[in-house]
């Protein structure tokens, strides 16, 4: 089986509270003079008390186009992947030469060469280090990501496999768009990485055990959620049905997925959770049934640090090794949506 050996994550220097980045926000994207009723609304029941973003506030107004933004992603993305890395490596007593595959993830920007081969000789790795770029996956990504390390570490069980994702979530903000997507998407999004090191079954290691993954694709839900891309740089397509979405297919999927493994949700001791918004989580909370303070580590990094898209389920996961302890053996599950519209679901044994 694959093993987690270290989960790190890092958040850029500039730390804002939710009525700073609202205020930000009605400065950018409302018309001079317009209501802002709706604006406050929106961000309140974010329930997003603080954010980190990779600019001060200030400086989003100065990003003229999609350019600007693509080159603060790309210089920002190699300093805080390079340091999520390192951390992520340190905690597993391992070096950047010891590094087999690094798989780079992210969908607030765009490089070629990208990230990830920035990386290599900025850390030391080595020249025949394996690199796996993936774009386009967006809060999915972190559990597809481990879920990927996993099935790789399948085929080649001496290896030490890294996940690095990087999203700059408030590069994406349109200015001048006051349309319910584009602030609801203001109201919860933040910058942040995180790395995962995992290992092969022949390397002897403590952590948490990858037993098993699952992939799920919803049918005629493509508009669901995404970008549509243009000279401004990524728009955000976020459906207010992404909620009766998960009520619909989430439950079944995850029945199914543990029943394979003589277990049934009330059995899972720790859930992982991405904080996709208050509406996403009440209704995993809903339809899996789901008892007081199961995903109290989630709605904690919803509030302390807002929705990171693909690394937040790593910063969740990291916060769960490090804060509840989970009994040895007791099964947990990891699970993120997305863009697609899918499901990612990774059976953990701790």
């Amino acid at each position: 089986m694959t093993r987690i050996a270290a989960v790190h994550g890092v958040l850029p220097p500039h730390r804002h509270t939710q009525s700073e980045v609202t205020d930000m926000v009605a400065r950018t994207c409302l018309p001079p003079g317009a209501d802002r009723r709706v604006l406050d609304r929106l961000h309140e029941n974010a329930r997003v008390r603080n954010r980190h973003t990779v600019l001060p506030l200030d400086g989003y107004r100065e990003l003229e186009g999609f350019g600007d933004a693509n080159d603060v992603f790309i210089r920002s993305a190699v300093d805080l992947g390079a340091q999520a890395v390192r951390g992520a490596l340190c905690s597993a007593g391992l070096r950047p030469t010891d590094v087999d595959l690094l798989m780079f993830t992210s969908v607030t920007g765009i490089a070629a060469p990208s990230v990830d081969a920035r990386l290599v000789t900025r850390l030391g790795m080595r020249s025949d280090v394996k690199r796996l770029p993936v774009f386009g996956l967006g809060c999915v990504a972190g559990a597809a990501g481990v879920a990927r390390l996993h099935d790789y570490l399948l085929g080649r069980p001496d290896d030490v496999a890294v996940l690095l994702s990087v999203e700059l979530c408030s590069l994406t903000f349109q200015r001048r768009d006051a349309t319910p997507a584009n602030l609801v998407a203001t109201a919860l999004f933040g910058d942040g990485a995180a790395a995962v090191v995992a290992l092969g079954q022949r390397r002897a290691v403590a952590g948490p055990e990858i037993v098993d993954t699952r992939s799920r694709m919803y049918p005629d839900t493509e508009h669901v959620m995404g970008w549509d891309i243009g000279s401004t740089g990524f728009t955000v397509v976020l459906d207010p049905a992404v909620p009766d979405v998960v009520r619909r297919y989430l439950a079944d999927d995850v029945r199914e997925f543990l029943a394979g493994h003589g277990l049934k949700p009330k059995d899972i001791a720790h859930w992982v959770c991405h904080p996709g918004g208050p509406k996403v989580l009440e209704t995993v909370t809903e339809v899996l049934g789901l008892p007081d303070g199961a995903l109290d580590v989630t709605w904690r990094s919803l509030t302390d640090i807002g929705n990171l898209s693909s690394a937040s389920v790593l910063h969740v996961l990291r916060d769960t090794i490090e804060q509840r302890r989970p009994e040895p053996g007791t099964p947990g599950l990891l699970l993120a949506m997305g863009p697609g519209f899918c499901c990612e679901l990774v059976l953990l044994r701790w």
